[in-house]
């Protein structure tokens, strides 16, 4: 697998609308009531606070030279929320082996994700390693406050309905325009265009 491919594994086009089917599936198959609805408040607050974080640098030039960040890597936050979730959720119904390598994998794939950001130069490593701390410490509040909810078993179809939309968004590849979306809001509420990375590693000479 190419670091493209892999990079999509944390692409907004994909990650949101998948979030939310999480979410439906969580209100049918675990037993507490308010998951889904605690489940779509911790994503919804992680992407809030990356995108902040992006509006922040990109409307008032507020990030680190040092460091070289510029906000949190979305792609990596997003994941590292989004996949160790997922696995539990897929894996709830099998025995405990089963679901903790399940849970492991969702907890290494984001950590890829987050290589693939680095060695296409979209983030700095800085921003990649932030992004995992929030990501996954989001995902790991949401398992530890849900540990003692009952998961129930996937069968072959109800696992085909929750990951038909997933499978044909990878095998279109199209990707999500929120970096645009922050860019033009930041240019519209500034007044003046973006700022860029460029502009924030000049501080340094």
């Amino acid at each position: 697998m190419s670091w493209n491919s892999l990079t999509y594994f944390g692409d907004s086009m994909l990650l949101l609308p998948s979030g939310i089917i999480i979410a439906l599936f969580m209100a049918w198959k675990v037993t507490g009531r308010l998951t889904p609805w605690a489940w779509l408040f911790t994503f919804g607050l992680t992407g809030f606070i990356v995108s902040v974080s992006k509006l922040l640098f990109l409307g008032w030039g507020i990030g680190s030279a040092t460091y070289d960040f510029t906000g949190f890597s979305g792609h990596t936050t997003m994941s590292a929320t989004f996949w160790p979730v997922l696995m539990w959720l897929l894996s709830g119904g099998y025995r405990r082996g089963i679901h903790r390598t399940m849970i492991v994998i969702g907890y290494l794939l984001p950590v890829m994700i987050g290589i693939s950001r680095v060695v296409l130069q979209a983030h700095s490593p800085s921003e990649v390693i932030t992004g995992l701390i929030l990501g996954l410490s989001a995902s790991s509040l949401f398992l530890y406050a849900h540990r003692h909810q009952t998961v129930k078993h996937f069968t072959l179809p109800q696992l085909a309905m929750m990951l038909i939309l997933p499978i044909i968004l990878l095998s279109t590849g199209h990707k999500a325009t929120t970096q645009n979306m922050i860019e033009q809001l930041a240019a519209y509420i500034t007044g003046h265009p973006p700022w860029t990375r460029a502009q924030l590693l000049s501080e340094l000479h």
